[in-house]
This record gives C-alpha cells, structure tokens and sequence, in this order.
C-alpha cells in the first residue's frame, strides 16, 4: 500500500513511548504487574554496572509458570496452548494448556533425574516438533538456562556452542523432515561431542520413524562418551518437577548469533526482563490477548520462534502454532493461508523471503480463493529489509495490514514496529514505522555525532535499552562492551544503517559489518572466507552478500589462485560448497564462485567489501581514495556485476 500522510499531533502510541523513556522506572514496574511474581520488584533498573544494566534485581519468578501453570489455575486449562500443524508428516496435534503444562512438568523431571538443575545450562538440537518448546519450558520451569541450535547447522557448528554453553545434556531427535529428504540429527550431534573439548554426559533423543540412524546404534557402541536415553521412555518414569524460584536477572537461555569471527556470540536474555518485555508486546504490539490465536512461521532455532512461536504467545495466554513445512511445497503456496483457516489465526508474523517464495509460486495469490482468512486481522513480517514490492503485494492480497518491524536476535522483541494494539498507525512501505517503547534509536554519524532526518547513518539505542534485549554475552561482559557498546560511547551499536524521516519513520538499509541476512537467517561472511581459504588451491578470498530477490541476500565468493594452481572452476565451486557446507551447514546455502586474478584493497590491505557489494548490487559507489590498484577494481568490475 502506497504511503499516506500522518498528523503532527501526538498519537497515543507517541505519547506511550515518550512517557517510557521519560519514565522508564515507573514504565516498567507498571509492566511487571502483567507478570506473576514469587517476589514482586520493588526497582526496575539497576545501573550500578553500567553500561552493563539488570532489570528487575529484586524480582523472582518462574517464566514457565507464567507461560503455563498460571493459566490453569485462572480457569484456561482446556484453551488449546500449542498446535503442532506437521505438513511434512500430515498430522496435527493439539496440546491444552493443562497438557502442555504436564507434558513440561514430566521432561522438567527427566532432566532433573538426569542431573539438571538451577543454572545449568541444556543444548537443545531439535526441529520443529513438540519436544522443542516442551524442552524449553522444562529448562525455565528447573532455571536452567537452555540454548537451542538450529537443526541446519553442521557438527562444527554445533560443537562450538558446546564448548562455549559447555552443557552436560544435549536433546535431540532422529532428525527432521523436509519437502524432499530427511535430515539425519544423530551423526550430526555424536559427530560434534567428539569434536567439542567439553564433554556431554548424556544425550535424550525423541525417536521419529524414517530414519536411517537409530538410537540403538549409540546406546550399544561402547566408543560413545556420553549416555544415550530414549525421550519417550525417560519422560514416561521421570516425577513431574515443581516450578522454581530464581531471580529477575538470571539467565533464562543462551542464543548463538553469527559474530564477524569464527566465533559464535552466545546473547544472553535475562528471566524477568524476557517475561516482563514479551508479555507487554503480545497485544501492545501484535495485537494479541488470551485466548486469541498467532501463527509465526519461523523456526524455534531462531530469536522470532524463541519470543513468537514459544514464550510470547504462551505469556500472555495465546494459543500459538508450531508449523512444520514450508511456505511452498508442502504441499503448494496455499499452505499459510491453510494455516490460518483452520486455526483461526489472528496475527501472524513471517519473513519477506517466505512471502516472496509464495508470490514467485502463485504471484496472483489464487490459492487464497480455497480458505476463508476472515479470521486474519495483522501480517508482521521482519528478518530481513521488506522490499516495497513484496509489502504492497501481500496487503492487497491478504486485505490486512502488513507490519514491518525490525529487531535483532540481541534484542529479542521489536526495536521499531507499528503497535497495533496501541494505534495503527499510518504504514509507509520501507520502513518499520516508530521505535517501540523502551527504545530511544538515533541515527549517528561515524563521530558519534547524530544526524538530521533523512541522513542515512549508523542506527543506536541510547543505553540503557529496554527490558527483554540482551544482558551480556554468555561469560564475557568484556566482549559485550567491546561489540556492542564501545563504538559510541553510551550507545548500543545495532551494525545496521539507516535512516528517520521527518515523521519519526525509521528506515533500516542494511548492515554495516559483515554479517549478512540469508532467508533471514544472520550469518558470518568471516566464518564462510575462513572456511574457503582453508582449500589448498585458495590464497586468498572474499565472501561478500549480495541482493537476491528471493531470499533477500546470498552469499558469493571471489577467490585468488594459489601461483601454478589448476583447478577447474566447476571443480572448485563444488569443492568450496561442500567445505561451507561442512562448516557452517546447508543454511549458509553457499553456491556462487569466481576465479579472479586480484581483489581489491586499500593501501592498509583491507579488502573493499562494501565497494564490491555497491557494485554487484547496482547501487551508486564511490571508489576510495584509500585504494591500493584500482586497475584491480576496473577489472573485476564486469565479474561483480555478472555476479549480481
């Protein structure tokens, strides 16, 4: 939909998030009274650590109680809490909320007998099944602090946050199930306890028919470390355990995010800030209320499936869907609007890659005709930047509107949004409207110095950000302050830039460091150059992200030759594609390579990645003074933009 004028005159929504930042103390007690506490907080903010800040100190809670428990006892026992819609197996399953909350009750005890308790931290490598929220929710009901890894991502991968989290239980499943293969899990995690340093001392594994690897073949190989346990059967002899007790600025679970290095950033969220943030968000933002109905497609690998698929809903008394398939194919790219029929879907929150797939299948959206959507009132997409296009096609398809909000797995709910709850307010294609409550965002210049509207520059939040965002980095505050708060000084650096309009519209353009958004998945150019640099024939690389109309970037690699190296470039690309494959996984989804004989670089030796992307993209550059040849740029200038 086309952009429409605003008023000047203070809304509600503007006046609701200018008293959050003029009195954010008050703000966010008066937020807190929405969460059931063992002990209710007497402060909001402790700034005794700053720029390091805890919300609620004096607060205990238990998040999985309010998630569960607190629900039955108001009388909502038999609400549908979790519908798991497998279109991959053609099932559906419906848990209550008196269900869901036994079923969490019985996993919390399983893993106590197995050693788990208050603080301690559960690897969790499932796909979108039941057991992955069920795990999730037994880790906050015992405090422990449970950190899920994508079913995507290789053994390496996975290995790396063992030995960061450095857990003592790992919970998985035989594998997951995708359109046309099966994902086996097992030689995945066996593969990474024996990489990993730290060791594993037991692994659960929730059986599924179809798979090629069994948990026999763990259980009875004496060259295994760890203990293999069959879900099933050890939830079924586990005692329900009891809700615990911990405070507000405990950790409720670690999630990893690509860093510019090798190495994974563990984002730690807090316990009360998590439930106090995403309780207020479900109808403030989402539009959402007990008992009404949102569907978020994404994966509970990720930041959206943890605050939208899992805790958000279930806080505030929502039924949520667990979905198993795809936006097309399974069986066609009527599946979302199937989803919504049937379950009554009010909200619903996707990626622009998932939309465009299904307009690339059906760009007149005709498979709408076969489902009354009536029931649909909202659309939220973010992940990646929604292009105008894809908005505008969506809305006039669907007769909702489409919401883009931006936020990062750092601060785990909206940074800027449209709050529906609050006051619809005017949608401008291109940008994720007004910051949300809690978040003061100024666009700065590389001095620090901010700019007026309309100038594009580094997006920050004034510290402190708001409940809910990230505490600290999984054991180093250090490496917090030094990625986040120490380009700006009192600011926390997004990595993203943009701009605000002259209405207070923000409009975020892309990232500024080198993590780029496939299909919405934040991944490191670093961690793919460090993988295709380890091939024999490469002596040197650059992996930069450039615009793919479907999946919002890909990545493409240009490599330099080792002198005397004969490789067929077809050999090659195969070759590099499997080691990014074995590093990072199938979702780095690593296919585009050229042979070049020099990449550009300034005079310091820094590679001119951003100048390489301007130009593959088509967008307007500027060749820096700094540069060493820029022959070698001339040259390379055709392969980039074949490329792109």
């Amino acid at each position: 939909m086309a952009s429409t004028p605003i008023s000047s005159a203070t809304g509600d929504a503007r006046a609701l998030h200018a008293r959050s930042l003029e009195q954010p103390e008050q703000f966010w007690l008066d937020a807190a009274a929405g969460v059931t506490w063992e002990q209710a907080p007497t402060r909001a903010l402790d700034d005794s650590s700053a720029p390091i800040y805890r919300w609620f100190p004096d607060g205990q809670l238990n998040v999985a109680y309010n998630a569960l428990d607190r629900h039955v006892e108001a009388g909502r026992g038999e609400q549908p809490a979790l519908i798991h819609d497998s279109a991959t197996t053609g099932t559906q399953t419906t848990y209550t909320y008196s269900e869901l909350t036994d079923e969490v009750a019985r996993t919390a005890g399983m893993l106590a007998e197995l050693g788990v308790g208050k603080g301690d931290r559960v690897i969790i490598y499932l796909p979108m099944v039941p057991q992955a929220p069920i795990a999730m929710l037994a880790c906050a009901r015992l405090g422990a602090v449970h950190s899920v890894v994508f079913g995507g991502f290789s053994a390496r991968e996975l290995a790396s946050r063992i030995d960061d989290a450095t857990p003592d239980v790992v919970l998985t499943a035989s594998g997951g199930i995708e359109p046309k293969r099966r994902v086996e899990y097992l030689p995945t995690v066996a593969e990474a306890i024996s990489l990993a340093q730290h060791p594993i001392r037991d692994v659960v594994v929730a059986q599924r028919k179809g798979f090629a690897h069994s948990l026999d073949e763990y259980t009875d190989s004496e060259a295994q470390p760890a203990r293999w346990h069959d879900w099933e059967s050890s939830v079924a002899a586990a005692a329900p355990a009891a809700p615990v007790a911990v405070a507000g600025t405990d950790p409720l679970y670690v999630l990893y995010t690509s860093g510019t290095t090798g190495r994974p950033k563990g984002v730690v969220r807090d316990q009360g800030g998590t439930a106090v943030a995403l309780t207020w968000s479900m109808p403030h933002v989402f539009g959402v209320d007990a008992g009404e109905t949102m569907f978020t497609a994404s994966d509970v690998g990720w930041v959206v499936g943890h605050s939208y698929i899992v805790y958000g809903p279930l806080l505030a008394g929502a039924t949520t869907i667990l979905y198993e398939g795809k936006p097309v194919g399974t069986p066609d790219a009527g599946a979302f609007w199937r989803i919504i029929a049937e379950h009554g879907v009010k909200t619903m929150f996707t990626a622009p890659t998932a939309l465009r797939a299904v307009r690339k299948a059906d760009p007149e959206a005709a498979l709408l005709a076969d489902y009354d959507i009536s029931c649909l009132e909202y659309l939220f997409v973010a992940g990646e930047r929604l292009d105008p296009d894809t908005q505008r096609w969506a809305a006039e398809a669907l007769k909702v509107p489409v919401v883009d909000n931006w936020w990062q797995t750092e601060t785990g709910w909206p940074i800027a949004a449209n709050p529906v709850g609050v006051e619809l307010l005017p949608i401008k294609e291109g940008s994720a409207s007004l910051p949300t409550v809690g978040y003061d965002v100024v666009v700065l210049d590389p001095l620090g110095e901010r700019l007026p509207e309309g100038q594009e520059g580094s997006i920050a939040i004034r510290l402190p950000m708001p409940p809910g965002t990230m505490a600290t980095l999984w054991g180093d505050d250090q490496r917090f302050v030094d990625s986040y708060l120490s380009t700006f000084e009192g600011y926390y650096t997004t990595g993203d830039s943009g701009y605000v309009d002259e209405d207070g519209y923000l409009y975020v353009m892309g990232r500024t460091d080198d993590v780029i958004n496939v299909s919405g998945h934040r991944l490191s150019t670093g961690e793919m150059e460090a993988a295709v640099a380890t091939h024999p024939a490469v002596a040197e690389c650059a992996v930069i992200g450039l615009a793919d109309e479907l999946k919002g970037q890909r990545p493409s690699g240009y490599v330099v030759l080792k002198s005397g190296q004969e490789i067929g470039e077809d050999d090659l690309r195969a070759e590099l594609t499997s080691l990014v494959r074995s590093t990072i996984g199938p979702v780095a989804d690593f296919k585009d390579v050229a042979v070049v004989s020099a990449l550009p670089k300034t005079r310091s030796g820094k590679i001119l990645r951003k100048t390489m992307r301007q130009i593959a993209d088509g967008d307007e550059y500027k060749v820096p003074s700094t540069i060493e040849d820029a022959g070698v740029l001339d040259e390379l200038i055709p392969v980039l933009r074949r490329e792109g």
